[in-house]
């Protein structure tokens, strides 16, 4: 039993990850869990990468490492985030490239306690409604039958899913004594806020499986400095590539269509 800090959705971003472990060393967590997408959107993929492989973390690969691997394609991303990877891919290091490649999809760090990126079987599903969680409880009860806790990323958004049976009830993100006997999905947020609109503050929470509790911590960090290396780097996507991204997703979207209509149908 021990406390873990969890963090995901590190993005690349060195100024949200540097504050989110001061904090958590400041209340003294030493043991560290990563959900995945340690790069992404900002221009430090190395960086951070070197920082968890210091700190041994217990990480899993998010959809933006396999995709920065090559492993997965742009298919699902936004255009923001097709442009940062296509940088992200041509940037990163072989040490980095390394370390990427050796993360397992999933992890079990201590009894009952897993670790999902996006869905338990699905790296990029978003899981933002009860029906999701009510369907990756099934699939967690097949994967690994013992477990009480999945947590999980990809979304950005700070969450507490507790399952009950066919139930499920979303709880407050705050500090939540939990069931031993329950179920839940918990999301601890995200490192990285440069997709958020109303704040800029890096995410993370505090799991303490002797108590059997989590809490949810927000701290400031230098945003302005993560964004300005992000578009001075080649991380931000300009107007003009933004409509051609637009263009192929269209023309795509009607050549698809066309190859559709064009097949025979059954028994013809």
């Amino acid at each position: 039993m021990a406390r873990y800090g969890v963090v995901a959705d590190i993005q690349g971003n060195r100024e949200a990850l540097a504050a989110a472990l001061a904090e958590l060393d400041r209340r003294g967590v030493r043991r560290l869990a990563c959900l995945g997408d340690i790069v992404g959107y900002n221009a430090d993929p190395d960086e951070c990468a070197a920082t968890l492989r210091e700190r041994r973390a217990l990480a899993i690969a998010g959809n933006h490492d396999l995709i920065g691997l090559g492993r997965l394609d742009f298919s699902r991303c936004t255009n923001n985030a097709a442009y940062a990877l296509r940088r992200t891919r041509r940037s990163l290091a072989p040490a980095t490239l390394a370390y990427l490649a050796s993360l397992p999809p999933t992890l079990e760090i201590e009894a009952g306690v897993v670790l999902v990126h996006g869905g338990v079987r699905d790296v990029q599903q978003y899981m933002t409604r009860p029906a999701h969680i009510a369907e990756n409880a099934a699939f967690l009860r097949e994967e690994f039958p013992q477990a009480r806790i999945c947590f999980f990323g990809h979304s950005h958004e700070a969450r507490i899913y507790a399952v009950r049976g066919d139930a499920v009830e979303e709880i407050a993100p705050d500090r939540v004594e939990l069931d031993r006997g329950g179920l839940y999905f918990i999301n601890p947020g995200s490192v990285d806020a440069s997709r958020k609109s109303r704040h800029k503050l890096a995410e993370c929470a505090i799991l303490d499986t002797a108590e059997w509790s989590i809490e949810f911590l927000r701290v400031r960090y230098d945003a302005a400095a993560s964004e300005t290396k992000a578009a001075a780097f080649g991380y931000r996507i300009p107007p003009w590539a933004n409509r051609l991204y637009n263009l192929r997703r269209r023309i795509g979207g009607v050549l698809r269509r066309g190859t559709r209509q064009e097949q025979p149908a059954k028994g013809a």
